[in-house]
């Protein structure tokens, strides 16, 4: 059985349903976006523009590299291509709040991306797909729009993103309350649908299991590093390098998946890759807070440091 040849099921409803998922994930993302975190951007741009070389063109390139050397079909890279060309997910500053990095350029740079990839993300599948003979191929088959693949990108993300900044603005109070329970019963919603969806085409899952562990667990390892990575070399403090690991290797792979449902057609390599990434990435972000936590209470006594090494921190970024 070949990964390439397979079309997983999944239903209009349920791809409705999806999008609803996605788009409460950019709302509560929204919901706890001010215009002080732009401001940040704006004062100290140093590590935004970091994140975004970082998000934009390392991991895509490395990603590439990767489906080159990983014994991957054709639908799997592209797959892996189309998640490494996603804006970050918004588990990222729970998972760097739990680290002890810096949750306001988390949230900044989250903000920021995800304002970036609306316009960018069809640009980028696109270029990264089509450097590969076979992956390029795929795009043909599907005949890629990507003046639709941007309108479904502005309805999914750009229009509840510009709800929540607009409720933000004008209700704080409202959106205080209600952001954590939209957080997290849309994550909680996402998990739910892809462990679902999974299950549903567990066969698949099942033929090609050591492949697609093999792949995504590396694939997402190197996005953690290549997070951890330009931040060092960019000379950005620990709190900012753990804010910008998970920055870059927390990928919204949920977002991915509706794509997949609907511009491939649920292609099965690239689904499966999607959906396992989807839950993967969360798991292996929630070891390395951990660890990163346990490491900084260690060494200091409490889970992000005491104020004075903040500040120094903040005063660095």
């Amino acid at each position: 059985m070949n990964p390439d040849d397979v079309l997983l099921n999944f239903t209009p409803g349920t791809l409705v349903a999806l999008n609803v998922v996605l788009a409460l994930i950019m709302l509560g993302v929204a919901l706890d976006v001010t215009v002080d975190d732009f401001r940040i951007v704006a004062r100290k741009p140093k590590p935004m523009i970091i994140a975004i070389i970082a998000q934009l063109v390392v991991l895509p390139a490395v990603t590439f590299g990767l489906t080159l050397v990983l014994p991957v079909t054709p639908s799997m890279a592209l797959g892996m291509i189309l998640v490494a060309c996603c804006p970050p997910g918004n588990i990222s500053q729970v998972l760097t709040h739990r680290a002890g990095g810096n949750v306001a350029l988390s949230v900044s740079m989250t903000a920021v991306s995800n304002l970036i990839y609306i316009f960018v993300l069809p640009l980028s599948v696109a270029f990264w797909g089509s450097l590969r003979p076979d992956t390029k191929q795929l795009l043909h088959v599907v005949s890629l729009n990507g003046w639709q693949m941007l309108l479904e990108i502005l309805l999914v993300i750009g229009v509840p993103f510009a709800v929540g900044l607009w409720v933000r603005h004008r209700a704080p109070r409202l959106a205080g309350r209600v952001q954590p329970f939209v957080k997290w019963f849309s994550l909680l919603a996402l998990l739910a649908f892809i462990v679902a969806a999974l299950a549903g085409n567990w066969q698949y899952f099942v033929a090609f299991l050591g492949l697609i562990l093999l792949a995504v667990t590396i694939h997402d390892a190197v996005a953690l590093a290549i997070g951890w990575t330009t931040a060092t070399v960019g000379g950005l403090g620990t709190r900012e390098r753990k804010a910008m690991t998970f920055e870059v290797g927390i990928r919204n792979a949920g977002l991915g998946l509706g794509l997949i449902f609907t511009f491939f057609g649920g292609l099965g390599g690239m689904a499966i890759v999607a959906g396992w990434w989807g839950i993967w990435d969360i798991i292996a972000g929630l070891v390395v807070a951990g660890l990163w936590a346990r490491h900084t209470k260690v060494r200091t006594g409490s889970a992000s440091g005491d104020a004075t090494r903040r500040a120094r921190a903040g005063a660095a970024a």
